[in-house]
């Protein structure tokens, strides 16, 4: 990749197009409500409506 690139990408390319986040406590939102985490996974299989479901890549920030 051409420093160039590299340049233009280190804003946007961890960012998971069409994936919004509102849990700001969480390691991989951006503060722009969009997540950097670079895969999701999200469960439990067995959730018939999404109040059942979680996104298991949440990670809590740390702060320092």
């Amino acid at each position: 990749m051409k420093n160039d690139e590299t340049k233009a990408c280190s804003s946007s390319c961890g960012k998971i197009k069409g994936i919004t986040c509102d849990v700001k406590s969480c390691e991989f939102n951006d503060g722009e409500n969009e997540c950097t985490a670079g895969h999701i996974s999200v469960g439990p299989c067995d959730a018939s409506c999404s109040d059942e479901t979680i996104c298991a890549t949440f990670r809590p920030k740390t702060e320092g």
